[in-house]
């Protein structure tokens, strides 16, 4: 019985190793202690003002325990500590009563930071301290604003972006982005289960604050979904996830146009097709590594590549595609089954596969990515 009730009092915390636990402690220890230092070297004109004030300690908690929480991002501590001071010194200022004031200033403070997108926890205690922080805090007025807090939270926030980068944490967090490929086709994953825009009706429907990032809890749920469908992975063609708008070269391109492609798009390989789409062959990246090399910033064709078009009886090279590209190249149908082109991934030691018609015409690219997510996902239940 009393095991039921310590487990509904205490919350379910995510699995962390007693690394980053100690990485956050820390980075708690390296945050106040050189906060409170250069807090007195700059007051040693003036010691009535204090060095540190205790809201930082808060603070703290959240840029070094939690560093990729919402509420932890630098315009979250500026934005909410100083919205928060300017608040509480108004109250002080304006209501005699410090009970009221000090309601009043909590309230007026929330919704300022929320409307502001700078929701801050430890923010309510400063407005409290503006409030009953007594004489000494009263006679500096909207000088509190600009120190301590203003000043405290800078140089916190600055040793935050500091000592997180250098431990592994990417602060400010922000999402890994997708690969960005610039074309119209939505990345593998999410071609599959829900869309973006169902998670955020969903949120709207929620009409709560999540201390979570919009984009990780996206992340989260779309690996969570990958891992049920793996237990329940359904038939699927190539034609279900096949990257539709391909981006290809024609035999002729310059090397230098073909890898300038494949840099701007974040590809690693492009179709190579004749002027009636039929596809002829694929250029690589291992085929620049193999059979190129760069002079004066751009791609040329090495000796021995060289050497092997001469022995084929291939046309002169002149630093083209067809220099450098594999062909044969193998292909799949729109029709073909996942699981056969899985066999020939695995077989032919490929990345990608093109997708023709019967006529050999290119319409699409499938590459092992796609395949990947294709084998997790249930199409009946996407």
């Amino acid at each position: 019985m009393m095991r039921r009730l310590l487990r509904r009092l205490l919350p379910e915390a995510t699995p962390v190793s007693p690394r980053e636990r100690l990485r956050a402690a820390l980075g708690a220890l390296a945050g106040i202690l050189v906060t409170g230092l250069l807090g007195s070297l700059a007051l040693k004109a003036d010691a009535t003002l204090p060095a540190l004030v205790a809201p930082m300690g808060a603070s703290a908690v959240l840029l070094f325990a939690v560093p990729s929480s919402p509420l932890a991002q630098p315009w979250s501590i500026l934005g909410g500590n100083i919205v928060a001071a300017l608040v509480g010194v108004t109250a002080a200022l304006l209501i005699t009563d410090p009970f009221l004031a000090s309601a009043v200033a909590i309230a007026v403070a929330i919704a300022a930071m929320m409307t502001l997108r700078c929701l801050h926890p430890p923010s309510g205690a400063i407005a409290l301290t503006a409030v009953l922080g007594g004489p000494a805090i009263h006679e500096l007025g909207y000088g509190f604003v600009i120190w301590p807090i203003a000043g405290n939270s800078l140089a916190l926030l600055l040793i935050a972006l500091v000592f997180n980068n250098l431990t592994g944490r990417r602060y400010p967090h922000a999402a890994k982005p997708a690969a960005d490929h610039g074309t119209t086709d939505p990345a593998s994953i999410q071609r599959i289960g829900f869309t973006s825009a169902d998670l955020d009706d969903v949120l709207k429907e929620y009409d709560e604050f999540l201390d979570i990032d919009r984009d990780d809890l996206e992340t989260i749920l779309r690996r969570t979904e990958l891992r049920s469908y793996r237990r329940r992975a359904g038939h699927l063609d190539c034609a279900s996830i096949m990257s539709r708008d391909v981006v290809a070269v024609a035999p002729d391109n310059s090397l230098k146009e073909a890898h300038d492609l494949m840099r701007v798009h974040h590809f690693k390989a492009l179709p190579v097709t004749n002027d009636r789409a039929e596809v002829v062959g694929i250029v690589t990246q291992t085929d620049f590594l193999d059979k190129a090399y760069w002079t004066r910033g751009r791609p040329k064709i090495g000796f021995a590549q060289r050497l092997r078009l001469v022995l084929s009886g291939a046309s002169a090279p002149n630093d083209t595609v067809k220099d450098i590209m594999t062909t044969p190249v193998k292909t799949v149908g729109p029709d073909t089954p996942i699981a056969d082109a899985i066999v020939i991934f695995a077989e032919e030691a490929l990345h990608y596969l093109p997708v023709t018609r019967e006529n050999n015409k290119l319409v699409g690219i499938l590459s092992q990515s796609d395949v990947l997510v294709a084998m997790l996902a249930d199409k009946a239940a996407a």
